[in-house]
């Protein structure tokens, strides 16, 4: 942490106070009441202005209850695309008493979305949902939780900032649709299999169930015997591709961000299709691969492509 941000923790307020639609109804109906007490000297009106005021100091002693004991924990999701929804959960606590109505959101500005926290009760944990979106790809450093409550009568609104670090890394958007690539020159490397090439006439992958209207040439017949059930030969098939796929990030702003868009969209429609892809993006080269695993390896890549990243 710089010296610049513990000043401004140091001078950051320990509350924020917002007063709602109806709050402000409320006060004006206040400060009428108590001038017509002063101008009639009537003691009705002079209780009726007390006991409203004493709902102002009950309302900001109860939101303060409910807020100034939580605890939070940042869930972050396997995977966020940029622009697209994502889940972003919160693990709530308190280690005592019980808080109702809160609400939870990032503080930070880059990632929007909040989650909704009915009620939480003493020393049981309990897991929300934000439906949170990310603006922009690449590295978000999510620092702060704002936490507040319109708790008990909705006059005002009164926050807290809670400090939590974390990093969160945003995967390009999907969805451009990419001219066709170029294979490799050479063959797929390495002997590990793809399951979504089989059922060709290369190397054997495996055996399994033989299913309805499946070609019964591809029974092995000795281990139906000895199983007592139809076994099926899965053999690989011999059309899978290597492609390398390239990133300048040498490029202006915005023709990175629609490059590494349509690298992604690439990557993720030659997986689909079986071929192995790899990535070379000048600093940073991943060779082919296939499976969920290299995906995100893939799109990780992706993602810090133009941003300074951090050693393994």
């Amino acid at each position: 942490m710089t010296l610049w941000q513990r000043i401004k923790r140091l001078l950051r307020p320990p509350r924020r106070l917002k007063i709602t639609k109806l709050g402000r109804t409320y006060l004006v109906l206040t400060i009428g009441i108590g001038l017509g007490a002063l101008n009639t000297g009537n003691n009705l009106l002079y209780l009726v202005l007390g006991f409203m005021l004493s709902i102002i100091v009950l309302s900001g002693v109860l939101s303060e209850r409910a807020i100034w004991d939580v605890k939070l924990k940042r869930l972050l999701p396997d995977g966020a695309f940029a622009k697209e929804p994502f889940a972003l959960r919160y693990e709530v606590s308190r280690m005592k008493g019980r808080a109702f109505a809160l609400k939870l959101r990032e503080a930070d500005g880059s990632v929007e979305g909040w989650a909704w926290v009915p009620l939480v009760s003493e020393r049981e944990p309990l897991t929300v949902r934000a439906e949170a979106i990310a603006n922009r790809r690449g590295p978000h450093r999510l620092s702060h939780v704002e936490i507040s409550t319109m708790f008990p009568l909705g006059i005002f609104e009164k926050s807290r900032l809670i400090d939590l670090d974390d990093l969160l890394v945003v995967f390009p958007r999907r969805g451009f649709s990419c001219p066709p690539l170029e294979a490799d020159a050479g063959r797929q490397a390495g002997d590990g299999g793809n399951p979504h090439l089989r059922d060709g006439n290369g190397d054997i992958q495996g055996l399994r169930d033989l299913g309805d209207r499946e070609d019964a040439r591809r029974i092995h017949w000795k281990k139906s015997a000895s199983l007592g059930k139809l076994v099926k030969v899965e053999r690989e098939r011999e059309d899978r591709r290597q492609f390398t796929l390239k990133v300048d990030a040498g490029l202006p702003a915005e023709a990175l961000e629609r490059a590494c868009e349509e690298t992604a969209a690439a990557t993720q429609q030659l997986l689909s299709e079986g071929h192995e892809v790899g990535l070379h993006t000048g600093a940073r080269r991943i060779r082919p691969g296939a499976g969920p695993g290299h995906e995100r390896r893939l799109l990780t890549a992706l993602a810090w492509v133009g941003f300074t990243e951090p050693p393994p």
